[in-house]
């Protein structure tokens, strides 16, 4: 299925049943009252996550969801049955707004979370509510009240604890098939990955963890160039951010440095969160590089992008040849264990 991560629709709420007026009437029963019920209440609308639903392509066919009245008052003190609640199912990781107000309605981050989005009306009364000492005989009742329309917009942001960022062809996609079991579309040209990709991690027998891989970024991305930075949200639940660097890009191509640091540069202009969030230099396809030559290639890339100090660690590895890639995934489960314990 079509990976789709935004989705707009419309929900309407059941709207509530009409009290009802009426007299008890019965042979042989004099001045039997009024015997009005009330209107059953609308039927209201829920949204609930569902970790086997990967993506919002089925709201770009449906996009109205409308739940049942309730139904009216009857007489003998009947109360109209009330509307059947709907739910719809989106994906884990599902960010809710209403496209009129923008407020953020919910985020959806659990697997069977639920979360109300459009409230049903409630029902009217009956004339039987309306009787008193001084109102034997009373012919009010009230309508029932409409139910909540709202218009919703949807944004799925997926759920993995690290993320890869880089250049196009910086070997990202290699790498995520190398340290995982995901699948993504490797070629020698750029933006090979179109949407992303997500990829479990075992590192031991009960520990793993979940990396999520975005198209390449390259500068002047903030504006729409290559693919733009609208998958960079899926990047906002991650603990770890994992900066792919390819040390010798294709002749012709920008050097490794400045590409880096446009790249660094586009992150800023999506969000400063985004940009302070815990961040590792991982320095690939050194095995395009003589083994004499790779640490001082390593020192002069990691030196000009400010990594190596305290907390901002550098890693070299081949991500074709599998070089390096489990001190990486080891060196990534510790940082997240620890992460956890805090």
């Amino acid at each position: 299925m079509k990976f789709v991560d935004e989705a707009s629709i419309t929900v309407y709420a059941g709207r509530g049943g009409d009290g009802c007026v009426s007299f008890r009437r019965e042979k042989f029963i004099a001045e039997g009252g009024p015997d009005g019920g009330d209107g059953g209440r609308g039927g209201s609308i829920y949204l609930q996550a569902q970790a086997g639903q990967t993506t919002l392509a089925d709201f770009r066919v449906q996009r109205k969801f409308k739940a049942a009245g309730g139904g009216n008052g009857a007489g003998r003190n009947r109360t109209g049955s009330s509307g059947d609640d709907v739910y719809i199912r989106v994906p884990v990781g599902t960010l809710v707004r209403d496209l009129d107000t923008e407020e953020v309605l919910g985020d959806l981050g659990d697997d069977d979370e639920v979360l109300l989005v459009a409230k049903g009306g409630r029902g009217g009364v009956g004339n039987t509510r309306f009787k008193s000492s001084t109102n034997r005989t009373p012919r009010q009742f009230t309508p029932g009240q409409p139910g909540e329309t709202r218009n919703l917009a949807f944004e799925l942001r997926l759920l993995a604890d690290v993320g890869l960022l880089g250049a196009p062809n910086a070997g990202k996609s290699t790498l995520i098939r190398t340290i995982s079991s995901a699948r993504p579309k490797v070629a020698d040209y750029p933006f090979t990955t179109l949407y992303p990709q997500l990829g479990v991690v075992r590192v031991g027998h009960s520990q793993s963890f979940v990396v999520a891989d975005i198209p390449g970024l390259i500068e002047g991305a903030a504006e729409g160039a290559g693919l733009g930075i609208r998958f960079l949200k899926h990047l906002s639940r991650t603990g770890l951010l994992l900066h792919i660097v390819d040390v010798l890009p294709p002749e012709g191509s920008e050097d490794p440095i400045n590409q880096a640091k446009a790249i660094v540069a586009e992150i800023g202009k999506y969000s400063e969160d985004l940009l302070e969030r815990p961040r590792w230099l991982v320095l690939n396809k050194l095995d395009l590089i003589p083994p004499e030559q790779r640490q001082a290639c390593m020192s002069h890339i990691a030196t000009a992008l400010g990594f190596g100090g305290q907390g901002k660690p550098v890693f070299g590895i081949s991500a074709l040849s599998g070089e390096g890639v489990d001190d990486l995934a080891h060196a990534i489960m510790r940082f997240l264990e620890e992460a956890q314990q805090e």
